[in-house]
C-alpha cells in the first residue's frame, strides 16, 4: 500500500510540474495579449503529462503474455489531436498572419507536459527555460531579427489628382513598397486606393499616419 501512495504522489509531482512550466509559458503569452494565455497552456501541458502517465502506466494491469499493447500510442494520439487547439489561436489579417508564435508555444506546451509525464524532468523544465529565452530575445525587436511588416492602407483622394506623383511622394521616396492597388469609385469624384505596402525594418505603422497627415490631397487614412 505504500509503494501504491508513492508511486502516486510521483505521478502528482510530475503533474504539478507540467502545470507550473505550462502556466509560466502561458504568463509570457498572456502579458503579450495573445488569445491563449495562462489557463490555456496551464490545462494543455497538465493534460499532456496526464495522457503520457496514463500511456505509460495504466494499462499494466491487463498486461499478459498474451496481451500486449504499445504504450506510445496515447502520446502519440495527443500530438495529433492538439492541432485542433493551435489552429484555433491563427488568424489572418490583411496579407498577416497572427497566431502562429502561440500556436507553435501550445505544441511544444504539449511537448513539455508529456516529459514530465514521462519523467524526463529535466528536460521539461529545460525546454520552458529555452522557449522563454526564445520569446525574450526575439521581443526585444533587434533589427537583426526583424522583418518588414506588410500592412494594408486604405486612403481617399479625388480621382483629379496626380495619384503616380502622390504615391510617389508618401510611399515610394521613402522606400516604403507598394505591391498591391486596388482603386474603387465610391461617389462622385472620390476614389478609394487599397495599397497593400511594405515598410522597411525601422518603420512603424504610427510612423505611416505621420508621414500621411501632411499631404493635404488625402481625405482620409484607415490602417
Amino acid at each position: 500500500m505504500q509503494a501504491y501512495f508513492m508511486e502516486q504522489g510521483i505521478f502528482l509531482l510530475r503533474l504539478l510540474g507540467a502545470s507550473v512550466c505550462g502556466g509560466i509559458i502561458g504568463y509570457e503569452r498572456e502579458s503579450r495579449l495573445k488569445i491563449a494565455g495562462i489557463r490555456t497552456h496551464t490545462i494543455v501541458s497538465l493534460a499532456s503529462a496526464l495522457m503520457m502517465i496514463l500511456s505509460k502506466y495504466a494499462f499494466y494491469d491487463v498486461l499478459s503474455d498474451t496481451i500486449r499493447l504499445d504504450p506510445s500510442r496515447i502520446a502519440a494520439g495527443v500530438v495529433t489531436a492538439i492541432g485542433f487547439l493551435g489552429a484555433s489561436v491563427i488568424f489572418t489579417r490583411n496579407m498577416n498572419v497572427s497566431g502562429l508564435t502561440t500556436a507553435a508555444g501550445i505544441w511544444a506546451t504539449v511537448g513539455i507536459g508529456m516529459a514530465f509525464g514521462a519523467g524526463m524532468y529535466i528536460m521539461g523544465a529545460a525546454s520552458t527555460l529555452i522557449i522563454l529565452l526564445m520569446q525574450y530575445i526575439f521581443h526585444r525587436n533587434l533589427k537583426i531579427v526583424k522583418s518588414p511588416a506588410i500592412e494594408q492602407i486604405t486612403i481617399h483622394i479625388q480621382e483629379d489628382q496626380d495619384i503616380n506623383g502622390l504615391l510617389d511622394r508618401a510611399f515610394t521616396s521613402r522606400e516604403i513598397k507598394i505591391s498591391n492597388i486596388k482603386a474603387t469609385r465610391i461617389q462622385g469624384q472620390m476614389l478609394e486606393l487599397k495599397l497593400f505596402v511594405r515598410f522597411p525594418i525601422n518603420y512603424e505603422v504610427e510612423d505611416v499616419i505621420e508621414l500621411l497627415k501632411d499631404i493635404p490631397e488625402i481625405a482620409s487614412i484607415d490602417i
